[in-house]
């Protein structure tokens, strides 16, 4: 039911570190072509790390820069989930390092868990994540929260809260995003 976190830290936490990467919310924005395929703009808003040492911060920004934003790895490792990059990008918008990240699909589960049953395509949660927003219709129930679109929504748009990234002594990765271009 943790779809949206399990995706996200496979996406930015694929490889075992002790430092993580953390970021404040996330969103999506799913433009269909058919019944199961399309295109996903998915952005990352405010990403820093939460490394305690030079160490740990030197491969957080590993992660980020070389393997997440510049590596064939990570686009092949993308491609094996089902989802074809096509554009990858980090930028410095109002002093927060954003990151957006393109792909095409052809089966709409591979876009975190997406379900279509005629008429509705739902995302199911758990009653922890918290959705900022959406173009869809947000059902509760015990021990679930599902995002509900009618098929003739062509666009299927969610935002969810990761973390509070203002409190805390999360390192800004900003900072170094020109030293890594």
């Amino acid at each position: 039911m943790i779809r949206i976190k399990k995706l996200l830290g496979i996406l930015l936490l694929s490889v075992s570190l002790q430092g993580c990467l953390v970021f404040n919310t996330v969103s999506y924005e799913v433009k269909l072509e058919g019944e199961n395929s399309g295109s996903v703009n998915l952005q990352v808003n405010d990403i820093r790390s939460d490394a305690i040492n030079v160490s740990e911060l030197e491969e957080d920004k590993n992660q980020l820069f070389n393997f997440i934003w510049k590596s064939d790895d990570f686009v092949q490792q993308m491609k094996e989930e089902g989802k074809l990059v096509t554009d990858r990008q980090l930028y410095v918008l109002n002093g927060k390092l954003i990151g957006n990240l393109s792909y095409n699909f052809n089966d709409i589960t591979t876009v975190e868990g997406i379900q279509y049953q005629d008429p509705f395509y739902f995302l199911t949660l758990s009653p922890e994540d918290s959705i900022v927003s959406t173009n869809g219709e947000v059902i509760k129930s015990e021990g679930l929260k599902r995002i509900m679109w009618d098929n003739s929504i062509k666009t299927l748009k969610f935002e969810m809260f990761s973390a509070n990234v203002q409190s805390g002594s999360l390192v800004e990765l900003s900072q170094y995003l020109e030293e890594e271009k």
